[in-house]
């Protein structure tokens, strides 16, 4: 069945124009204990579709049109000791995958050179014993896996070229400044080490690519690192008055270290009653948005690495959020649905009780910026339904592997509040009406299909593309959609 299905999927072609979103279409039937994940190469301007059970991986080459141009397949590695994929890099343009065992300590590679029809593995073991592993990247020429070694001030990078060579190096932070969030002094271990839960589990951080729009699931973390080609940029907001910044470059391997402040909002009253406040960064064209608000006062500050303040919006409880292009949204919470907020008062007393924080995502040479606050899971006892960036949000950032409809709703049984707010290159506030993104458009699509999955969603040249099985007409359709 499953050649069947894959020569299916080799006469995949165009059927409808651009107007009607839908790039290819064919009928197949695709069966359950299915991954279908890509692999975009935006240099080449290509896409390489991977279709993966519990036996083979077929490798799909699509040209920039979305048309097949080649296939080839190869075993799955051991599922007994190869549990799962774990990012990618290429060599010569051919893409190679990882995949490892769920303690990281054996790794396998998967060179796939589509034009010579060969597939060639290479078998790797990692001393992990050591080490937390906190995040993986995957890039066209190196993929990297990032640890911080136990009880010390170093991170350690994995890295594996286009060659398919191993390395490691230690990245030392010694002379940082490390503070727990009761202002004890740390190392980068202990920084890691702590316990954020319910919303945010010790050693992890939530990789953010600001490419797609992030959910405030993903912005509001208070462990976040932003990835390219060349930095490796951690923030770390554990701390409400200022931001950490731990910037690694990827050439040197060395790292430096940046200290941006939050606005003064003090936490005792005059009275002597100390008050709730929250902050959170977002790190976007190298500079620090940042948020930081009680029940009174809200600020929304803009800063460079040198901690010089750029632009800074204020709104306290009694005077309206001037900066904001739309209305004040509630999802979830004990009234289930969505409903509007009606001043600024309500949004600053809801978002102090849950966790903070915003994010940025270009619009031509704009920026959109979302700010609110969401629930830990479980915290909403409506059903929230799929949004802007809560249905799709996982499912962009998720390079190498298709999740269920499931995993990319980031709002599912969570309340939130949030407003969104438009601004120049130069960070000033542009008044007027937000048009749909191209996620509005994915949203409302799923809003009348929804017995769809072995979902994918990639960004090739400020198009996204949406690809989905229709359980219905046993049909695999790629459709695109642009801001």
């Amino acid at each position: 069945m499953l050649k069947k299905i894959l020569y299916s999927c080799l006469f995949l072609s165009s059927l409808n124009s651009f107007s009607q979103e839908i790039v290819n279409s064919v009928p197949i039937e695709l069966k359950k204990n299915r991954d279908i994940f890509q692999v975009v190469n935006n240099e080449k301007k290509d896409v390489t579709l991977f279709i993966s059970d519990k036996i083979k991986v077929k490798a799909i080459h699509l040209d920039q049109n979305m048309k097949i141009v080649d296939s080839i397949s190869a075993t799955r590695p051991d599922t007994k000791t190869y549990d799962m994929m774990i990012g990618y890099n290429s060599s010569n343009n051919n893409p190679r995958l990882f995949w490892a065992s769920n303690d990281y300590e054996k790794v396998i590679a998967q060179l796939y050179n589509i034009s010579s029809q060969k597939v060639t593995t290479q078998e790797y073991s990692l001393a992990l014993k050591e080490e937390k592993l906190l995040q993986k990247f995957s890039d066209t020429d190196k993929f990297y896996l990032l640890s911080v070694i136990k009880k010390s001030n170093s991170l350690k990078l994995h890295i594996f070229d286009k060659n398919g060579v191993y390395s490691s190096r230690v990245i030392s932070l010694d002379g940082f400044h490390f503070f727990k969030s009761d202002y004890t002094k740390s190392d980068i271990y202990g920084i890691l080490g702590q316990n954020l839960l319910p919303f945010e589990a010790p050693f992890t951080i939530k990789n953010i690519n600001v490419d797609n729009p992030t959910s405030l699931t993903d912005a509001a973390r208070k462990r976040k690192c932003y990835f390219n080609s060349k930095t490796i940029v951690i923030t770390l907001d554990t701390n409400s008055d200022y931001t950490q910044a731990i910037i690694i470059d990827l050439d040197k391997f060395s790292a430096t270290e940046r200290i941006v402040r939050s606005p003064g909002i003090s936490n005792v009253t005059t009275s002597g009653y100390k008050i709730a406040v929250t902050s959170n960064s977002f790190y976007f064209d190298n500079k620090f948005y940042i948020l930081k608000s009680s029940e009174d006062q809200f600020f929304f500050t803009v800063k460079d690495l040198e901690d010089n303040t750029l632009k800074e919006f204020t709104a306290t409880s009694n005077t309206p959020i001037d900066f904001k292009n739309s209305e004040i949204y509630q999802e979830g919470g004990d009234f289930g649905g969505k409903r509007t907020l009606t001043n600024s008062s309500q949004f600053l007393r809801k978002i102090i009780n849950l966790n903070a924080g915003l994010s940025c995502y270009h619009i031509g040479e704009n920026t959109l910026i979302t700010f609110g606050g969401i629930s830990s899971v479980g915290q909403s006892t409506g059903q929230v339904t799929a949004n802007q960036f809560g249905l799709i949000g996982a499912l962009v950032g998720a390079a190498f592997f298709s999740p269920t409809m499931d995993n990319f709703n980031a709002y599912a049984n969570r309340k939130v509040v949030k407003i969104e707010g438009l601004f120049d290159n130069q960070d000033n506030h542009i008044k007027g009406d937000l048009k749909p993104l191209a996620f509005d458009k994915i949203r409302t699509f799923f809003d009348e299909y929804k017995d769809v999955s072995s979902q994918i969603l990639f960004n090739m040249d400020a198009v996204y593309y949406l690809g989905y099985y229709d359980n219905k007409t046993k049909e695999y359709t790629i459709r695109k959609f642009v801001d």
